[in-house]
């Protein structure tokens, strides 16, 4: 594999501009350049990333010698610039969701299988180590057979009736608001731990706050809860919330199995519950007893907290990884948010249609 120093780009200074600015310097890249959300906010971009010096449009960036651009904009931007990027000859990290409709996700996809480019996008709870153990002992059929899938994502960030965000706005975000942005997420993982994905689903989304910021009409959702089924048979229950009091952002899944069942919680992320009928354990994170795929995506010693910039951080290595010529075992490419973007589709189609079991594409 190349040990080439990349040379990398990042659009949008936010909070995600931020995180993936701190992950490309911790993987060892330059970050020559960012673009903020006009020309006059290149510079407070270029201080938010890291990056060298800012760059006042998308098309100077790209006239750069970088090797990456990370896109971290509002979603109804995805689209249009990671197609720029891509035929620029650029590799791609793009924010989740890839993009607001299948159709774009799919042929972003296809844009990148095309061009012979990476693609990736950064659902990153893949990389928690304890996650890599839970998917290692599904597979070694720890569980037994798998005979339930249920947990919630739930974050209280937009309780509040004031409370407001870009997100909201469905011209900005999307027609899905919670279940794009974090239910996405659960999905993926649930999907990724035991290999198996999610064949139909019934759901229900509500709105709480039909009006924000002084009166703005809310049209997507606060939360929304879900049945699935998956193609293996297994049922399941979901339940994610942006509205939800004291909650700052626990994602919790539980897998039961007829020999063991696992439970693994975001905001405890160092520790996995096992359940047997006998008896029950709490293990911890520790490098010395982990699986080797856990072991790889370990960055502390035991009893030294790692978090979600630590998630972060390993799934952007593992993207550039894959950009010098590796292929990193989980790596969320392109091919995973085209099949979010379904699953979303959907959730969407679902509770337009009184909660309807609808059916996934899963071609």
């Amino acid at each position: 594999m190349s040990t080439k120093r990349l040379r990398v780009g990042i659009v949008g200074g936010g909070f995600m501009g931020q995180v993936h600015g701190r992950s490309a310097l911790v993987s060892g890249a330059t970050v020559v350049g960012a673009v903020g959300s006009s020309p006059a906010r290149a510079e407070a971009a270029a201080a938010a990333t890291g990056a060298e010096r800012g760059f006042a449009t998308l098309d100077e960036l790209l006239a750069a010698d970088i090797d990456v651009v990370h896109i971290c904009t509002p979603n109804n931007t995805h689209r249009d610039v990671a197609l720029k990027a891509l035929e620029a000859g650029k590799h791609v990290v793009c924010e989740k969701p890839l993009a607001t409709s299948v159709q774009d996700a799919a042929g972003l996809h296809a844009a990148a299988v095309e061009a012979g480019l990476v693609g990736a996008v950064p659902f990153v709870y893949r990389y928690h180590p304890m996650v890599r153990e839970l998917r290692t002992r599904i597979a070694a059929g720890d569980a037994g057979v798998i005979t339930s899938l249920h947990g919630s994502y739930l974050q209280d960030w937009l309780a509040g009736a004031d409370d407001q965000n870009w997100r909201v706005d469905d011209t900005t975000g999307g027609p899905s608001r919670t279940f794009a942005d974090i239910g996405s997420h659960w999905c993926d993982l649930t999907e990724f731990v035991t290999g198996d994905r999610i064949a139909a689903i019934s759901a229900q989304l509500r709105t709480v706050r039909a009006q924000r910021g002084g009166g703005v009409d809310v049209r997507t959702e606060d939360l929304a809860t879900a049945q699935f089924r998956t193609e293996a048979g297994v049922v399941g229950t979901i339940v994610v919330s942006q509205v939800a009091a004291g909650r700052k952002n626990r994602l919790y899944l539980e897998v039961s199995g007829t020999e063991s069942s696992f439970g693994f919680d975001q905001e405890d992320p160092d520790r996995l519950w096992v359940g047997r009928r006998t008896a029950s354990q709490l293990l911890t994170r520790d490098p010395e007893t982990l699986s080797p795929p856990a072991a790889r995506v370990n960055r502390l010693p035991a009893g030294h907290a790692q978090g979600y910039q630590d998630a972060f951080d390993s799934f952007v290595a593992d993207s550039y990884a894959a950009v010098l010529g590796d292929r990193p075992d989980g790596l969320p490419d392109f091919a995973a948010g085209a099949r979010s973007a379904r699953v979303v589709d959907a959730v969407l189609r679902s509770a337009a249609q009184d909660s309807a079991w609808i059916t996934v594409d899963n071609s």
